[in-house]
């Protein structure tokens, strides 16, 4: 076996890991009022640091992949990164603007920051479910 297998095996652990902590992590925030700017700080910290977290995780297991000669699993784990990217950028952004609205006392920012928030969520529960299918295949091709 190459030795590329254990970098695949030990990236896509800590990826689906740190996927899993975001989710499970992120749901009870929605509790917050999100009335005060800590809270939407707070929030919007908990995803960036999440997301760039994500990104160098999933660029690791693309190369680890790419190295063990799987490139389905390279692609899947390049698509896994782009999404980060693009969400760490998105939601980085609509996440700054409302919670400089909801310190405005904007009507409306809260209820769109939630909405944000869940979005969030909702996105990283699919790239979750991408990871965990991908184990899935990967560990038909061992049994």
């Amino acid at each position: 076996m190459s030795p590329s297998v254990y970098g695949a095996f030990v990236f896509t652990v800590l990826l689906l890991a740190i996927t899993a902590y975001s989710v499970m992590g992120g749901l009870p925030l929605l509790i917050l009022q999100h009335d005060v700017p800590m809270d939407a700080r707070f929030v919007r910290a908990f995803f960036t640091t999440y997301y760039r977290i994500a990104v160098w995780l999933s660029l690791g297991a693309f190369l680890s992949y790419l190295l063990w000669g799987r490139p389905v699993f390279a692609a899947g784990a390049a698509g896994v990164c782009g999404a980060n990217w693009l969400l760490r950028s998105r939601v980085g952004e609509a996440m700054q603007a409302l919670s400089a609205q909801i310190a405005a006392s904007e009507q409306g920012a809260i209820g769109r920051f939630r909405r944000a928030h869940a979005g969030a969520l909702l996105a990283n529960l699919l790239v979750l479910g991408v990871v965990v299918t991908g184990v899935l295949r990967l560990s038909r091709e061992f049994a």
